[in-house]
């Protein structure tokens, strides 16, 4: 299958994406440290069954950072409308299940299900853990401008995870995840736009009352694990589903699992 391809002009900024399948829309959201191409493994599986599309953020893989404040959410409403679909499932990673969580206060209407993945909602605290020790070897080589090392830092604490050293990850995934992390930290130390902060969302989940999937990975940072248990259990009706032995994009690392997981999920919706 050959997916259609365009560049949105959505509030000052262009978005790529692609399309494929046909019948209800899916919307793919990537993680903070990804873009698209994250989604390689569901693209085409869950383009069977629905019309999917993906799309890389403002900031991110083929859709650069413009100057000015903006919103996330507020782009995916834009784009949303500029692809005339007026509702959609919601699949999001990290920092784009954040972004469908408020989405989904805001457009209730546009919204037929959600599924987050080692996501955690706007306004969450955990227990504080000991800073792992990336963290500022991250700042500093940012500081320092040596974007590979930064890149490399952020994937060895979110990809590989706390507990894994690099060469436990296939390499494929492994690589795939420096490149696409790489041109977010370019387009990041452009220091261009202004993302605007989430909402309050920890206190208004109760109010999401679209069918919810939370997934997450047993082996990623310990606030995801506490942040998903927390979803699970303030959103009305949620249901859960925890990848063994998967960091934080268990969508790569065990695609079969969690595509079926997903689509059993989407099946039994009306």
């Amino acid at each position: 299958m050959t997916p259609e391809t365009g560049m949105a002009f959505i509030n000052g900024a262009n978005l790529y994406y692609e399309i494929l399948g046909n019948g209800t829309p899916l919307v793919l959201l990537h993680a903070g440290i990804a873009d698209r191409r994250m989604w390689d493994a569901q693209f085409e599986v869950f383009a069977q069954h629905f019309r999917v599309v993906r799309y890389d953020r403002r900031g991110f893989g083929n859709s650069p950072m413009v100057a000015g404040d903006f919103s996330h959410r507020r782009d995916l409403v834009a784009l949303l409308h500029h692809l005339n679909m007026p509702k959609a499932h919601f699949v999001g990673a990290s920092y784009g299940g954040r972004t469908i969580l408020d989405f989904a206060l805001e457009q209730p209407e546009m919204v037929l299900s959600l599924v987050t993945v080692g996501s955690s909602p706007g306004g969450f605290s955990a227990p504080q853990f000991p800073p792992p020790p990336q963290i500022e070897a991250i700042d500093q080589a940012a500081s320092a401008g040596d974007i590979a090392l930064a890149s490399e830092l952020e994937i060895q604490l979110w990809v590989d995870g706390p507990t894994r050293t690099p060469d436990q990850l296939p390499a494929a995934i492994r690589q795939l995840a420096v490149e696409m992390n790489l041109i977010a930290l370019q387009y990041e130390i452009q220091a261009l736009g202004d993302d605007q902060p989430f909402m309050d969302t920890v206190s208004r989940l109760s109010e999401i009352h679209a069918p919810s999937l939370i997934i997450w990975g047993d082996i990623d940072r310990p606030h995801v694990s506490l942040a998903g248990e927390f979803l699970a259990a303030q959103i009305v009706g949620a249901k859960k589903h925890i990848m063994t032995g998967t960091a934080h994009l268990p969508n790569m690392e065990r695609p079969q699992e969690f595509n079926e997981v997903v689509l059993d999920f989407l099946k039994f919706l009306p």
